[in-house]
């Protein structure tokens, strides 16, 4: 197998911790982006990608872990969401507009402060793009918990949650507090935005946070089915991603390779046209097996 792994790859202290982290975000991503797809909320999800990339920014420049200003910054971006009016249909385009182009002027401000400080050499490109390699170990038990506190809080509300994802009216006239329900899950949103940032980058946090799940909803038959078939593919895409990338110093004399985001994202992407063409095939094939008759028997 020395073919696809190259020498030195499970060996590596920095290999271990991205792939540990990797499937971490990639679970935690492909659980809360079933439910960001099925209430239509993949729009919000890009706009606190922009908000992840200006708390990023701010905790660069004030010498803090990025995690933090990922997660920080996206929470504070739900909650300016919500308070605008996210949680209304016809105004959440409206809301997530407005915060997308407040965090896209802040992301402007920071990153060119970022670039008149000469000890930050590099900071913006691991902004935007990612670079779990250099993540610290220390990272690490900050992303579980932040990770198994998203996926406890998602399973505490998830029957209201799915229910006022299906039919918020519904849900309302049954007593579900739809508002209080909405605000759960755009905090749990933005955190899973946040994580995502610190594997492939803020501004492509999207890639796990949707792909992954809408590829399994096309082929899964029950919602549990989609959760556990999405968190795969998200595991798989990151998992490979990290070997290709590692593999990748090896491609080129310059031992520079290429960046982890760009075999996730590309992975994802792969994933999501295979599957589309699998579940057209499968429509496809059920279409014409019930236009055909059946042939009928012939008696002696």
């Amino acid at each position: 197998m020395r073919w696809l792994f190259e020498p030195g790859l499970f060996a590596n202290g920095s290999v271990r911790t991205a792939l540990v982290l990797g499937a971490l975000v990639a679970v935690v991503s492909a659980v809360v982006g079933v439910f960001t797809v099925l209430r239509g909320q993949s729009f919000a999800g890009h706009a606190l990608t922009d908000v992840a990339t200006a708390g990023g920014a701010a905790a660069s420049l004030a010498v803090v872990a990025p995690l933090f200003g990922f997660v920080g910054a996206g929470v504070l971006g739900a909650g300016a969401m919500d308070a605008i009016g996210v949680q209304r249909v016809k105004d959440r385009d409206v809301a997530t507009g407005v915060v997308l182009g407040a965090a896209t002027g802040l992301s402007a401000l920071f990153l060119y402060l970022i670039t008149l400080s000469t000890s930050t050499t590099g900071t913006t490109q691991l902004i935007l793009f990612g670079s779990v390699f250099s993540v610290e170990p220390s990272t690490v038990p900050d992303a579980v918990v932040l990770g198994l506190l998203v996926l406890v809080g998602l399973t505490l509300i998830r029957r209201p949650l799915l229910m006022s994802s299906i039919s918020p009216e519904l849900a309302a006239a049954r007593g579900i507090r739809v508002r209080w329900v909405g605000v759960g899950f755009m905090v749990m949103l933005a955190v899973a935005v946040g994580l995502s940032a610190i594997v492939i980058g803020s501004i492509l946090s999207t890639a796990l946070l949707i792909g992954p799940p809408a590829s399994s909803l096309k082929v899964a038959g029950r919602l549990s089915r989609a959760f556990v078939l999405a968190s795969a593919l998200g595991v798989i895409a990151t998992w490979w991603g990290v070997v290709l990338a590692y593999d990748s110093y090896y491609w080129f004399a310059s031992r520079r390779g290429l960046p982890v985001s760009f075999f996730v994202v590309m992975l994802v992407m792969v994933e999501f046209v295979v599957t589309n063409l699998y579940a057209r095939w499968r429509y496809w094939r059920v279409g014409t097996a019930v236009a055909s008759p059946r042939p009928t028997k012939v008696e002696a």
